[in-house]
């Protein structure tokens, strides 16, 4: 992800279709396994650095495939290739995306990304800034996230339709060049599968000092969306999901609120280790998994 001017992209999007969110009856919404979550994450910074083009990304993408295959009625990947100038090479992109009851029209997005950042480039160390890193926040978080999530979702189904999407690309950026960033959800939103509702994106949401506010983009183009978000956590008593708004974000939602579906982004961009070598599993906690992945069951479930 990568942090914008104010009101840049508000030049691009010529329109954003009104939310029409889903009015459900109140059901029950299933827990969520904290413990079985951080163990997902801790899993996948044992594969290593998930930079693409390595054996490590390769690996990490046959388990997530596995993870998702026991749990969705459909699981396929999207490959696809793209220049990336931060390495100056094409390389090979995978996003992977699992369908629950396929049979229902109404149907929402639910992403994080899984890819790690070539380089660790904002390390105070700049002997390091040629490394690779664990991503334990940035990359691991989101996909344990919505792994749980997605135990949940096939133990007992919400009144909706849901894809989970991992998307790969959204790291491999430079500052300042905004079209690097977030390839593998750019790519998904040209060529959608689906008609979604909204989109609920989440990214580095497991630092163990969590604060999430209120993304530039997400406020303006998918107000109700987040709205209701926000109403969910304050109904829930979770304080993680602050008030104030921050800086526009440049992450996987865009790509959707640029076709005109109501996205938002769940991110806590102060995160102190962002692209540094110390992003690794000790800086996150079972806790701000389980409040995030709170929130969101309850705002799927409808309740």
């Amino acid at each position: 992800m990568i942090l914008v001017p104010l009101a840049r992209l508000s030049r691009a999007i010529l329109y954003v279709l009104p939310i029409c969110m889903i009015l459900t009856c109140s059901r029950p919404v299933p827990s969520f396994d904290a413990t079985r979550a951080f163990a997902d994450l801790v899993h996948q910074t044992e594969f290593g650095p998930r930079v693409p083009g390595t054996a490590e990304h390769q690996a990490c993408a046959a388990w997530l495939q596995e993870q998702l295959g026991k749990l969705a009625d459909s699981v396929w990947r999207q490959e696809f290739t793209a220049y990336v100038p931060l390495v100056r090479d094409s390389m090979p992109f995978i996003n992977i995306i699992a369908r629950f009851a396929p049979e229902r029209t109404r149907r929402v997005l639910l992403s994080a990304h899984w890819d790690t950042r070539p380089y660790a480039d904002n390390d105070p160390d700049t002997a390091k800034w040629t490394q690779s890193f664990d991503g334990a926040n940035d990359g691991a978080s989101g996909v344990a996230l919505l792994l749980e999530i997605a135990r949940a979702i096939a133990g007992q189904p919400p009144p909706l339709g849901v894809d989970i999407v991992f998307f790969d690309g959204e790291d491999a950026g430079r500052s300042g060049f905004d079209n690097e960033w977030c390839l593998g959800s750019r790519y998904y939103a040209t060529h959608l599968s689906a008609k979604y509702d909204w989109v609920i994106n989440a990214d580095m949401i497991g630092d163990r000092d969590l604060a999430i506010y209120r993304e530039g983009y997400s406020l303006r183009f998918a107000r109700e969306l987040q709205d209701r978000v926000w109403k969910t956590a304050a109904q829930l008593g979770d304080s993680v999901f602050r008030p104030e708004i921050e800086n526009d974000i440049i992450d996987d939602h865009v790509p959707f609120l640029m076709h005109g579906i109501p996205a938002i982004d769940l991110i806590d961009i102060r995160y102190p280790y962002w692209h540094t070598s110390e992003d690794t599993a000790d800086k996150c906690s079972p806790e701000s998994l389980a409040r995030v992945g709170r929130v969101i069951l309850q705002v799927l479930y409808g309740g």
